[in-house]
């Protein structure tokens, strides 16, 4: 495996050199965090469908288990067990907007990976950096386990486990794990882990910390890479369950979804499941004994357990959902973790959105009200009072401190903020199709997608890494 290992001090390097002032050394990490051997056991895949360019290319590179969609370079790079989906990518002649200033794209966007590691890692939407629309950059980057990059161009960056960039920009940064990051243009910073920082330079910022001793429980790392914590230990023991599909070139499909939904066949779906209309469970969703009502979506690395979604619920990439009963239109954001102890424990009502890398995690029964947004670290009841607000109320803040959490700006653009985008995640994932052309998503989209699969070399120096090659356009 020596080309392997070669690479992966190549990317050490690169990464070092930028980060090395911050406190980082990667090349432990890159050492220990994933056995040589794993490389070798999983294929990579791409799909194709009539609704996604066919165009990848592979160079110097070792892919593992790693699923593509979309147009997509990958470079000098090592990703195992990630998902790079580029369903959501600009096209040529598309009009995009920055700052006031609409520019038109001369051709379409590329998802590029360059001197990068990133470990199941989810990798979605789309650019929104001025500087290159065309390109979906991560240059320099290292992303460990169950990291989220999404609408993010990244630049030298370290991502620890569990960590999301959203919608962002970010250059020679440090994110700590299970920190979540959605502000424009972030340069030369730090982010401490359990930190959720969400802000629109001169119109709102959102802050909260978890309590670094509360974290730990959770999601923790050590400098050669190994991971521990509840969330951790969560993910493990659903793994094996996974085994048998990428040990067949076409797993079975799930029988009995309801009309126009799509359920990977990458997915696990085991007792009694009921999908919904246009619903959407991606590929490394977990479902076990659970209801997805109609227009509902399950994203990239979800579990969804003894659960009941009334309909238009939507868990973004990470998010977990245990013992929970989610009526209508709840958004549960990237990596949240809601567990609870038996069947319906935690209700969530129409209307409220559950932020990104909440914990609710409660020996007793937790009710949230409709139309709220909620935040923080929840385990009793009594919690609420500094962690849940009325999204009504929210619109109408300038200033709050809350527990932990403060916010400053202008509290009717934060909600209007996100209830736009919680519309646009329903229609692009096809939650309101009807038929026509126009209402299709993601669900019917990929109805039809047939998978490719793509091995590495089994022997000699270049064990463990993929031949180059160029598919399609």
């Amino acid at each position: 495996m020596e080309r392997l290992e070669e690479l992966l001090e190549h990317i050490a390097a690169r990464v070092n050199v930028n980060l090395g002032h911050m406190g980082i050394n990667v090349v432990p990490i890159l050492k220990n965090a994933i056995p040589r051997e794993r490389h070798l056991l999983f294929y990579a895949f791409y799909a194709l469908t009539n609704d996604h360019p066919v165009s990848f290319r592979f160079i110097n590179s070792s892919l593992g288990g790693t699923y593509f969609l979309g147009r997509t370079l990958v470079e000098n790079s090592v990703l195992y067990k990630s998902d790079i989906r580029g369903d959501e990518l600009k096209r040529k002649g598309d009009v995009v907007e920055f700052g006031g200033i609409k520019t038109r794209l001369f051709n379409d966007e590329v998802i590029r990976i360059l001197n990068s590691y990133l470990v199941k890692t989810l990798v979605h939407n789309h650019s929104k950096n001025p500087e290159i629309p065309e390109i979906f950059k991560i240059l320099n980057t290292v992303a460990m386990h169950y990291s989220n990059i999404h609408g993010t161009t990244t630049e030298s960056v370290f991502l620890g486990p569990f960590a999301t960039v959203d919608f962002a920009y970010i250059h020679n940064c440090v994110v700590g794990e299970f920190a979540y990051v959605q502000a424009d243009g972030v340069s030369r910073q730090v982010i401490e882990p359990g930190r959720v920082w969400v802000r629109h330079k001169g119109v709102f910022e959102f802050n909260y910390l978890f309590p670094r001793d509360v974290l730990r429980k959770y999601v923790s790392m050590d400098e050669n890479g190994t991971l521990s914590g509840e969330f951790f230990e969560h993910t493990s023991r659903r793994e094996q369950d996974f085994v048998p599909l990428y040990s067949a070139v076409w797993p079975e499909p799930f029988e009995g979804k309801g009309r126009d939904s799509y359920v990977s066949p990458y997915s696990v779906l085991k007792g009694d499941c009921v999908i919904g209309d246009n619903a959407l469970v991606a590929q490394r969703v977990h479902i076990e004994n659970s209801v997805m009502g109609k227009g509902s979506n399950a994203q990239e690395n979800c579990h969804i357990s003894n659960s009941i979604y009334d309909g238009f619920d939507i868990t973004a990439h990470g998010a977990k959902v245990i013992n929970t009963h989610l009526a209508k239109n709840v958004f549960v954001g990237f990596n949240a973790f809601l567990n609870g102890r038996k069947p319906e424990h935690i209700t969530v009502g129409r209307n409220s959105i559950v932020m990104p890398h909440t914990i609710i995690d409660s020996d007793e029964p937790i009710a949230i009200p409709d139309n709220s947004l909620v935040w923080g670290l929840i385990t009793r009841q009594t919690d609420l009072s500094t962690q849940c607000l009325d999204l009504d109320d929210m619109a109408r803040a300038d200033h709050l401190a809350l527990g932990s959490m403060t916010f400053t700006g202008n509290g009717k653009a934060f909600v209007d903020a996100f209830k736009v985008r919680i519309e646009h995640i329903l229609e692009a994932n096809g939650a309101y199709y009807d038929g026509t052309k126009g209402t299709r998503g993601h669900a019917q989209q990929i109805q039809d997608a047939c998978y490719n699969i793509l091995q590495p070399f089994q022997s000699g120096p270049e064990r463990g890494m993929y031949p180059r090659m160029t598919i399609g356009e």
